[in-house]
């Protein structure tokens, strides 16, 4: 069992694949604890699975491909890794490594000294950390996304979007098979349900740069965003994050 799992979901990263996964072995390469990188392929029309399989070999199986049975959104991606992850601490980041892997110390730390069970980092907490920013437009419209997400889920975070989130083990077998949002909003549905269940979340400020070719669109994907986020309260209330262990009794069984 690895120390550390970091999935990554792809769609049709043919062009970014590379560079990421480069650089996300480099890192683990000159860390102590063993890793693995599982990268989820949603359904690409492009040569992803080709790059990440050429990277594969001579590697074993410290580099995983999964594919999904087509392309099922950000959200389908992230579950399917996550649940195939076998370390202590699992790591989903996006494909287009705008969070250096040098930051992945900085989430996974709090875990290990036993401060918080779920980390994630945030672009909004300290913005001096931000290089290459997005358009001031885009940044208005997270701003108030965020705000409106905050009054329908009840969540008081700054940025529950940034793609960059840790989870212990017990964690991950206990949120991630109560996620029903295939889509982006998936990621403060995730964050809703650890709350629920009284996991310790701690969100802390992380280097992040904007890279060109993001497949979030500008209007379109915020909108519908906001709608999957509506039914979280929904899904909340008809028993859908209800769960036979709680909190206590996993973390009961890992001790």
């Amino acid at each position: 069992m690895p120390h550390l799992s970091i999935v990554i979901p792809a769609y049709n990263e043919q062009e970014r694949i590379g560079r990421t996964l480069s650089g996300t072995l480099a890192y683990l390469e000159s860390q102590s604890y063993t890793s693995e990188i599982i990268v989820v392929d949603d359904g690409s029309r492009d040569r992803t699975i080709d790059v990440v399989l050429s990277f594969a070999e001579g590697i074993g199986d410290r580099l995983r491909l999964i594919k999904n049975p087509g392309n099922r959104g950000k959200g389908y991606a992230v579950r399917n890794g996550m649940l195939n992850s076998t370390g202590d601490i699992a790591l989903f980041c996006d494909a287009d490594l705008s969070t250096p892997p040098e930051e992945i110390e900085r989430v996974i730390k709090p875990i290990e000294d036993n401060i918080a069970d779920i980390v994630f980092g945030s672009r909004a907490l300290d913005r001096t950390l931000i290089g290459e920013h997005q358009s001031q437009f885009r940044e208005l419209i997270g701003k108030t996304g965020n705000l409106v997400l905050q009054i329908l889920t009840g969540l008081r975070f700054k940025d529950t979007q940034c793609g960059f989130k840790a989870f212990r083990r017990a964690t991950v077998q206990s949120v991630f098979p109560l996620q029903r949002i295939d889509g982006f909003g998936f990621d403060p549905e995730v964050l809703y349900i650890a709350q629920k269940q009284g996991w310790r979340l701690l969100e802390l400020p992380v280097r992040w740069n904007h890279v060109e070719g993001s497949k979030v669109h500008v209007i379109g994907t915020p909108l519908k965003v906001l709608t999957e986020i509506s039914t979280i309260r929904w899904n909340d209330l008809t028993g859908k994050y209800k769960s036979e262990k709680g909190r206590r009794e996993i973390t009961e069984q890992t001790e």
